[in-house]
């Protein structure tokens, strides 16, 4: 079995659930996606080369494509990539229960990235 044919079902569940939970992105939703991948392949192929580099690990010949980006090959973005689409499409999922103004507390108060020192959302 070769590592594509491996991470096909893991990025095909990713899809599924980020095609769902699409409908209730809020504005911006798809470029901080594409962001978030593009930094994630990015930060995958640096450090994936460095580790084969260093001999930490290495992938068998006849389980890759042979494609590859630095020293990792294109199989190893599959999980990055399948990463971002699954978490940002539970996301979605999990606060389009608020009427769509946005993600909820468990208290009811509207989310936020940064907590302020009052207790208050800015």
């Amino acid at each position: 079995m070769t590592y594509l044919l491996l991470s096909i079902g893991f990025v095909v569940v990713a899809i599924v659930v980020a095609a769902i939970g699409w409908r209730h992105a809020p504005r911006g939703h798809g470029r901080a996606v594409l962001l978030t991948m593009l930094v994630l392949v990015v930060l995958t192929v640096a450090f994936d080369s460095i580790m084969i580099a260093t001999g930490l690990f290495g992938y068998a010949d006849e389980h890759i494509s042979g494609l590859r980006l630095g020293l990792a090959p294109i199989e190893d973005l599959a999980y990055p990539i399948a990463g971002v689409l699954l978490l940002s499409g539970v996301w979605n999922l999990v606060g389009s229960g608020d009427g769509g103004s946005g993600h909820r507390r468990s208290d009811g108060r509207r989310a936020t990235w940064i907590a302020s020192d009052t207790g208050r959302d800015r």
